[in-house]
């Protein structure tokens, strides 16, 4: 009886493990490959609006004029101290320079448009054109000056600058590090265009022989598109999806305005007596721009998202 329970509990250990073999057997789930990075959101288009303001760097605006040349049919004046003294009164009175008193700070306004490339992760470089309107930004200055000729007389000279940057434009190159995947510290450089204009205005005049001697007028209006650089840096935050928000600080350099103009002189009275003073009037055009501005992004540069499979 023991050798038949014996029998039988070794036959149900054999069909337990055949069983057991039969059985499919539980393996781990297969590695998931990591979750690909996200795209680039700096790469692409852009466009914007900005406005600030600007004040001048330098504000020197001047006028010169000096004799050039003088002619007679009878003129009992030359070569005698008298003749010399009026020359030399004329020229000291016609001549003046200085800085203009006016306002040389405004506000500024526009827009710009843009390409981002976002490499190395951290990194974007681009390039942005802008162009925006100026007001308030002109200086303005007018000076009497008088010189006697020790003959008891004098001459009187009236003086006017006037100058003014209209509008003001820039194509830059852009360069940043991404302080954070949202957070752009970058620095900026290249071409700065402008219009200015520059209005000067002399007359001069003899305070006694005014009977006799013409008052001379003699000044200059330019008006054109000067062209020099630019350069600066800020910081841009990416505050939305597809929105952004900087500020800029932007130094320009327009170079110096130099225009000349002729002041003719003649004497009335039988006298035939005639000058000729050149003149030249000279503004140096650079400042300083703060500004804040959003963009928004278009990114059609930036890849689409990776999907992975299983």
């Amino acid at each position: 009886m023991k050798k038949v329970a014996l029998t039988v509990a070794a036959l149900a250990l054999t069909a337990g493990s055949a069983l057991a073999a039969d059985l499919p057997s539980r393996k781990a789930p297969p590695m998931l490959p990591p979750p690909p990075p996200p795209p680039p959101m700096w790469t692409g288009f852009y466009v914007g609006l900005n406005a600030g303001g600007t004040w001048a760097n330098s504000n020197h605006q001047t006028i010169a004029v000096a004799p050039v040349a003088f002619g007679n049919s009878f003129n009992p004046w030359i070569g005698s101290a008298r003749f010399n003294g009026e020359v030399a009164a004329l020229s000291s009175a016609a001549s003046a320079g200085g800085f203009n008193g006016g306002n040389n700070g405004g506000f500024i306004g526009g827009g710009q448009i843009g390409y981002n490339w976002q490499f190395y992760n951290s990194f974007v470089a681009g390039v942005e054109a802008d162009i925006q309107g100026l007001t308030g930004n002109s200086g303005s200055r007018s000076f009497i000056t008088a010189a006697p000729t020790g003959f008891g007389d004098s001459w009187i000279g009236v003086h006017s600058v006037r100058g003014n940057l209209d509008y003001l434009g820039t194509v830059r190159g852009r360069l940043g590090w991404l302080f954070t995947p949202t957070l752009l510290v970058y620095g900026t450089g290249g071409l700065a265009y402008g219009g200015v204009t520059l209005n000067t205005a002399s007359t001069v005049y003899n305070d006694t022989f005014s009977n006799f001697i013409a008052p001379a007028f003699g000044g200059v209006n330019f008006s054109n598109t000067q062209v020099g650089w630019t350069a600066g840096g800020g910081l841009e935050w990416m505050f939305w999806p597809n929105w952004s928000a900087k500020v800029e600080y932007l130094y320009y350099d327009l170079g110096t305005v130099t225009q000349n103009f002729a002041m003719p002189i003649s004497v009335a009275g039988g006298f035939n007596d005639s000058a000729l003073f050149a003149g030249q009037a000279r503004a140096r055009v650079n400042g300083n721009i703060v500004r804040a501005g959003v963009n928004y992004h278009f990114n059609w540069g930036a890849p689409a998202p990776v999907v992975a499979k299983y």
